[in-house]
């Protein structure tokens, strides 16, 4: 079919308007040319899978302005550049969200987080653009964020025909070719476009906005998976060499056939004992503290569940009482204080039973003891970007005999 025979695709008006996409935002034109139009009548407007297809509508195409084509193309590609898909998925399994309805949502969210800085400067906006002054929601935040300040109702009942497609919420379509499907870019290949859209970005600031710009540093240095960090610098410390050891004549050495007249003990392994080092300064904020919390309870998980083998200590400039864990939510965490974290690895190593790996969740600013403990060690570090009163302060690094794992991220200007 031709573009002259009624009902086609009309490809010269698609891709004039991915030139003047290219023209208003050129750091994104390798991403607008890595994308594969597929024509389907389906697709209410046009639509992307997470294997960069861009499903077009024909009528769509038809009844929207060359100027507005230009706005949906640099849309549609910004979901899969901010990976939409997978952050869908993700915050899916995380809050049990199911149905279309969700999906919706999400697509909602996905597209306040786009919206809210894309159009302007040579892009205009389509008709019936969604952004967070259509639901009176505040500008500059994430997708995450978003979700978590609306719900569906008669205020988004006009939104329901939205459907930005798999590649902005992660749920399938029926229109989706698959992963098997042609005109899809593999992982490498999608890896590749977001490395080269983030070097355009970087390499000439001024032109993106502040949104872009902080989408390019975290495509170049993306945020830890810190939880699971966290929980694996935990496990491998305990599994470690020594760690949870001890001599037992329960059962006597098979080696103790080669010492006639003498019994050897073997070697048992018993389930590590953890000592938990929490940071009750003052430089340590209360949602830090309750995050604090949050891990210990992550950490118990790590090492089989076992409560009754953590420790808890609150410490500032002083160690407090060791407080045994049964429920993380009661532990009191006294403090407020200067800091001084040596008190609390000494502290740490007296209690009895002896610990086989002591974690220390802090933000860092404190002196750090002069020599290895006797045991593995793990650092959860809150992020500092700078200190308000002493804006040139550079806290000590953890030494290098700890495991350190960023806890979080720094929050970010946009």
């Amino acid at each position: 079919m031709t573009p002259d025979t009624p009902g086609a695709l009309d490809l010269d008006k698609l891709f004039a308007a991915r030139l003047q996409a290219v023209r208003a935002r050129p750091y994104l034109a390798t991403a607008l040319f890595a994308l594969r139009v597929v024509e389907s009548r389906r697709v209410p407007t046009m639509a992307v899978d997470r294997h960069w297809r861009c499903y077009v509508s024909p009528g769509f195409v038809d009844r929207t302005p060359e100027e507005e084509l230009a706005g949906v193309w640099v849309h549609e590609v910004s979901h899969l550049l901010r990976d939409h898909h997978g952050r869908g998925d993700r915050v899916a399994r995380q809050q049990g969200l199911t149905g279309p309805a969700e999906r919706l949502r999400m697509n909602i969210a996905a597209d306040c987080e786009i919206n809210d800085d894309v159009f302007g400067e040579g892009l205009v906006r389509p008709e019936g653009a969604v952004d967070p002054d259509t639901l009176g929601l505040p500008r500059g935040q994430l997708m995450e964020d978003y979700l978590r300040r609306f719900r569906l109702g008669p205020h988004t009942q006009d939104l329901a025909w939205l459907d930005c497609g798999s590649g902005a919420d992660g749920l399938e379509r029926e229109w989706d070719l698959g992963p098997d499907g042609a005109h899809g870019l593999s992982e490498q290949e999608r890896d590749a476009v977001r490395f080269r859209v983030a070097q355009g970005i970087t390499g000439r600031p001024g032109n993106a906005s502040k949104g872009w710009q902080r989408w390019a540093e975290e495509a170049f240095h993306p945020p830890q998976p810190w939880r699971e960090l966290l929980g694996a610098a935990v496990r491998s410390a305990a599994s470690g060499s020594g760690a949870g050891e001890d001599y037992t004549y329960g059962r006597p050495s098979r080696r103790s056939a080669g010492v006639p007249g003498a019994v050897l003990p073997s070697l048992r392994r018993r389930p590590p004992r953890v000592c938990v080092v929490i940071d009750t300064s003052g430089s340590v904020s209360d949602t830090e503290l309750g995050s604090a919390l949050l891990e210990v309870a992550a950490i118990s998980r790590a090492v089989g569940g076992r409560r009754d083998l953590i420790t808890v200590l609150p410490c500032d400039a002083a160690a407090r009482v060791a407080h045994p864990l049964c429920r993380a939510e009661g532990i009191p965490l006294v403090g407020g204080g200067g800091t001084d974290l040596r008190t609390g690895f000494a502290r740490a190593l007296r209690t009895r039973p002896r610990p086989d790996v002591v974690v220390v969740l802090t933000d860092g600013q404190t002196p750090w003891p002069s020599t290895q403990p006797a045991c593995r060690t793990v650092v959860g570090l809150f992020p500092r970007s700078r200190d308000e009163d002493d804006p040139y302060y550079v806290p000590d690094s953890p030494p290098a005999w700890a495991r350190t794992v960023v806890i979080g991220t720094a929050p970010a200007d946009r």
